[in-house]
């Protein structure tokens, strides 16, 4: 798949920060230590609906990732997958009466006009999954061949469909902490299937669906015809793409367990031993005390905000005044707050002289270095935003320097 346009990243004086992030499977601030090149994995989109302020909260949080490793010197390759084939794009594609692959063209289409508009600087690796099919195809094949997947017949379908036995992988439930009780009370909605007759753990994650009636489906040697399931897409797009263990693996909180969980699983199925030096996911945003979701329709959507004048600089403010891991709600009161910041930084970004902007942006660099504190990095830009407006200063400077600070480490271009 194409990806979007790269926003430029300006220089910026000083010296970068080293990142920590909360490490979701000990629980840890821990530091994110890659060599040369820091490979990222974020989990993308089923393109079935419009981007909402949900998905755009997860991927600016993890473009700070991207942007902080850079600042610190680093090239990043970063991967995000698109599933692009799924039950609730086929469902949504049948309800509306259009073909399954123009829904998923259109709304990904959609979602790098959104991305591009916030700024977010976009993935090396823009990958769908079926241009992954091939790929995909052999990670199952490995699966069978290491002796840990197994076959459930369906009266339904051409074949057997094929599940992991989640017996035979080790360190399952490493990433979540969770315990059994725990995953099968949200198994079901989302995604498992826990009571399906014949398995063997009602936790066993679907590894290969065979061919339905009515619904797509590919043909590789030593497979039935079908398609994969949800969770070994991603783990074998990260494996062929990046390769293991990875610097971060991330995502939505929402992905932790089944799937965060899982795609591990099905790498140490295949005897990956390390997946992922730091799994790291923000926190979900909700609207009138629910998280934001397309099941539910409590959509507060990035392009409808854009069609309606919002300035998406305004928009990926809001974002950034809420600390990543972190639960909330969105109003129209954080929008309002978020123009007039946007507001008050242009205003003082615009005069001819300043106060010095090199400790401002030390204090943004330290913020984000601690776990993405970026409502901590917005509060330091206020605060010489105040001191320009109220007392001024003698640098002319200063006000290039700090907008291209803001340009470069918080994606915010004023």
């Amino acid at each position: 798949m194409i990806s979007w346009p790269t926003p430029f990243l300006p220089a910026i004086p000083g010296d970068g920060a080293g990142l920590h992030l909360h490490d979701t499977s000990s629980g840890e601030l821990r530091p994110v230590a890659p060599g040369p090149v820091a490979r990222l994995y974020v989990c993308g989109i089923t393109p079935y609906d419009a981007t909402h302020l949900g998905h755009a909260a997860t991927y600016v949080a993890f473009d700070l990732v991207g942007r902080v490793l850079r600042d610190n010197g680093h090239e990043v390759h970063y991967t995000q997958n698109v599933t692009d084939v799924d039950d609730p794009l086929l469902e949504r594609a049948e309800r509306d009466g259009i073909d399954w692959r123009d829904l998923a063209v259109a709304e990904a289409d959609l979602f790098r006009e959104d991305m591009t508009a916030l700024q977010v600087l976009p993935p090396d690796d823009y990958v769908g999954v079926v241009e992954a099919l091939p790929t995909i195809a052999d990670l199952v094949r490995r699966t069978i061949a290491s002796g840990t997947a197994y076959e459930l017949p369906n009266e339904d379908a051409d074949g057997p469909d094929l599940y992991v036995d989640l017996s035979q992988v080790h360190g399952f439930g490493q990433v979540s902490g969770w315990t059994r009780d725990e995953m099968l009370a949200v198994f079901a909605e989302r995604g498992g299937d826990p009571d399906r007759p014949g398995k063997r753990n009602a936790l066993d994650p679907l590894l290969w669906r065979a061919a339905r009636d009515g619904e797509p489906s590919w043909e590789f040697e030593g497979l039935p015809a079908g398609r994969p399931g949800w969770h070994v897409e991603c783990t074998a797009i990260a494996l062929d793409r990046l390769g293991v263990p990875m610097d971060v693996n991330g995502g939505g909180s929402d992905l932790i367990f089944p799937h965060h969980e899982m795609t591990v699983a099905q790498a140490s199925a295949v005897g990956v031993e390390s997946y992922a030096a730091l799994h790291a996911h923000a926190g979900m945003v909700g609207l009138d005390g629910h998280k934001m979701s397309k099941s539910r329709g409590n959509l507060v959507l990035v392009s409808q905000l854009r069609a309606d004048g919002v300035d998406p600089m305004a928009i990926r403010l809001v974002l950034l005044a809420q600390h990543y891991r972190s639960d909330w709600d969105y109003t129209n009161e954080l929008l309002v707050v978020a123009q007039s910041r946007l507001e008050r930084w242009r205003e003082a970004l615009s005069v001819n002289t300043a106060p010095d902007a090199d400790d401002t942006v030390a204090a943004i660099r330290a913020a984000l270095s601690d776990d993405l504190d970026a409502p901590r990095a917005l509060a330091a830009v206020d605060a010489w935003t105040e001191r320009t407006l109220s007392v001024g200063g003698p640098e002319a400077s200063a006000p290039g320097v700090l907008a291209r600070a803001l340009d470069a480490l918080l994606g915010v271009r004023v």
